[in-house]
């Protein structure tokens, strides 16, 4: 059981109802709005501890809805779409979502990529809570990164991709073993999470985005840290 609070942003009243009886049989505290603009409102008068946000809902879009979360929070959000193509799970992603559920699901998946969205890698050992490498500064212990004199803003699963690649530099990592150890033991095929979210992070970090000095991308593999001496 959980006391994790989860806002849940749809404008269909059946589907808020549905995933309302089945978040609370599962402990979660819940709260629910019909739209964006609502969602904004709620989140800045409440504490959430995740989001639940359909793509498509008249007025302020699911995906704008995100983006403008993701502009002040780093909270977990799970998208829910109909649409299930590889661009729009990436549009989603690129949005600033943790995560992508098509409709329509059961229960049992959706509780698990909650999980997976609570989810935090654990934490490092004592020599490994600062990690500084030519203008990066990584703090494991607050969660933070800094480039230079600025704070680089990452999402949960952001820094949780990030603390994984670091914690086991210059050696190629598959991306199953990336997936499951990141988001959980249910994922390992979603390629393309991995694909968005080392490029988000590459654009934070690296001075050249398109041309990784320290993300680098192991061909069929995976990907590898690459730890300047």
């Amino acid at each position: 059981m959980t006391s994790a609070r989860i806002l849940i942003v749809d404008d269909d009243p059946q589907i808020r109802r549905v995933l309302r009886t089945a978040l609370v049989a599962q402990g979660y505290e819940v709260a629910d709005t019909r739209n964006g603009e609502e969602a904004l409102e709620k989140l800045r008068d409440e504490k959430i501890d995740l989001v639940i946000l359909d793509v498509n809902m008249p007025g302020m879009s699911g995906m704008e809805t995100c983006r403008e979360i993701r502009s002040t929070s780093d909270i977990p959000i799970i998208m829910l779409t109909v649409r299930d193509a590889e661009p729009d799970k990436v549009e989603a992603l690129d949005a600033g979502a943790d995560d992508y559920i098509t409709k329509p699901f059961g229960s049992p998946e959706l509780l698990a990529r909650i999980r997976a969205a609570l989810r935090r890698a654990p934490h490092l050992s004592s020599d490994m809570q600062i990690v500084r490498f030519d203008d990066v500064e990584i703090n494991f212990n607050t969660r933070r990164v800094a480039v230079g004199e600025r704070e680089a803003r990452l999402t949960p699963k952001e820094f949780d991709l990030l603390q994984y690649l670091v914690a086991h530099p210059n050696i190629p990592i598959p991306h199953t073993k990336l997936l499951q150890s990141v988001w959980g033991p249910d994922y390992g095929d979603e390629v393309e999470y991995l694909r968005v979210f080392i490029n988000q992070l590459r654009k934070k970090i690296e001075k050249n985005p398109s041309n990784p000095k320290y993300l680098i991308t192991e061909p069929w593999v995976g990907y590898r840290f690459c730890l300047p001496s």
